[in-house]
């Protein structure tokens, strides 16, 4: 093998995760070849991006196109609609609170998906095979893709970015704790007569949360955690019986609500791999970590899997897939990923627990969060960029030393 072909990276997986390891590589001067077919159907969830998040999207040339279409972040609330005997207070995050302008920014899959795509297919150093892989073949010296087409692809590197049932992990032999949920999301688009303030709200229920987040004008996308059943019911009635449902359960807090066409169920499941990477595979997004949609987690923790992994690359130029660099990988994900996983699986076991402990737990830490504004200004910090929590604390504590 030449040298440059050494260093080629094989990204297999076309949701926005693959999307941004293919820019994110070719941008780091890597060769890459990108391995799946484009997007087919319509996808009417949103995500929301934070800042970290937004300034990759940034460096690789995205963003300005789809901000428009997006709505700012700036405030978050949690509220306890449960109807049990303990309830917490309102916990109100402003990003003011920590001199950001925004926390982040909630974007249309169907916007983000397709300007990420063309991103793609218009960069010179992408190779786009439109096919699936058919096989791996996995060993010392490279990671093979066979193609369903019948072609092959060779590379230093494998990126999984092949979503939560990844074949490619399993060919890598790497086995994942996984667990299900006795929960299903309901997940649509809603107009409102009230004005949203850029604000998102999180009501906690008995069957998990029930999220409202903004989009741009009168309206916001809603992700509601209810029982499986529950929620095929939810989705089969008619839109204004449902708007009803969706006003009364925010207490109508933006006024009348009006669902929009297009509603999608995703049961719920969590899955951690033991380890991230492993036989020239290094796993991304939900291939690295599945848990339920609480606290807007998800792709902006893949998009740091993809930012480390780029950099432990561009240290490794001549061979990304060598075994010192996916431990090094390896290592550097583990606590950001494990730390985010459990705190959200903890946050939503204690929501589906009937048990006083948990629920005391729960609203004791809440309560804290309300009531103490430098542990709240920690926990924005923390949640925005892993780590900044930690040195603003640290930051403060020096002043006074001076």
């Amino acid at each position: 093998m030449e040298h440059r072909e050494t260093a080629r990276i094989l990204v297999a997986g076309t949701g926005p995760a693959g999307l941004i390891a293919a820019l994110a590589f070719a941008d780091a001067g890597f060769p890459v070849t990108l391995v799946g077919p484009e997007a087919s159907a319509p996808d009417g969830r949103t995500t929301a991006l934070m800042n970290p998040a937004l300034q990759v999207l940034a460096r690789l040339g995205v963003l300005e196109d789809i901000k428009p279409k997006a709505a700012p972040l700036k405030v978050m609330r949690i509220v306890d609609a449960t109807s049990r005997l303990i309830r917490s207070p309102v916990v109100t995050f402003r990003a003011s609170e920590i001199d950001e302008d925004q926390f982040g920014l909630n974007l249309p899959n169907s916007v983000l998906n397709p300007a990420l795509a063309s991103t793609v297919a218009t960069h010179a150093g992408i190779d786009w095979r439109r096919s699936m892989v058919a096989n791996w073949h996995l060993d010392a010296e490279y990671a093979r893709a066979v193609l369903t087409d019948g072609s092959t692809v060779d590379a230093s590197l494998a990126v999984a970015a092949d979503g939560r049932l990844s074949p490619a992990r399993q060919a890598a032999g790497i086995s994942t704790s996984a667990r299900s949920y006795p929960q299903a999301a309901l997940v649509l688009n809603f107009r409102h007569s009230g004005d949203h303030a850029f604000t998102s709200t999180e009501f906690h229920t008995e069957t998990g949360p029930f999220t409202q987040v903004p989009l741009p004008g009168n309206r916001s996308s809603l992700v509601w955690v209810v029982k499986p059943e529950t929620a095929t019911e939810l989705a089969a009635l008619d839109d204004a019986t449902l708007s009803v449902r969706v006003e009364r359960q925010m207490q109508s807090m933006l006024g009348r609500v009006t669902v929009e066409p297009g509603r999608q169920i995703y049961p719920l499941s969590a899955v951690t791999p033991l380890r991230f990477a492993r036989e020239r595979v290094a796993l991304v997004g939900e291939a690295a970590h599945v848990f339920p949609p609480i606290g807007a987690q998800g792709l902006n923790l893949g998009i740091r899997d993809i930012d480390d992994l780029v950099g432990i690359a561009g240290e490794n130029r001549t061979d990304p897939g060598a075994a010192k660099a996916l431990a090094a990988y390896d290592f550097k994900r583990r606590p950001d990923i494990l730390a985010r996983s459990s705190a959200v699986n903890l946050l939503n076991m204690s929501l589906l627990s009937d048990m006083l402990p948990a629920q005391m737990a729960r609203v004791a830490g809440l309560g804290v969060l309300g009531g103490f504004a430098p542990l709240r200004a920690f926990f924005m910090r923390e949640g925005l960029r892993p780590g900044s929590g930690f040195a603003a604390l640290a930051g403060g504590l020096r002043k006074p030393a001076r």
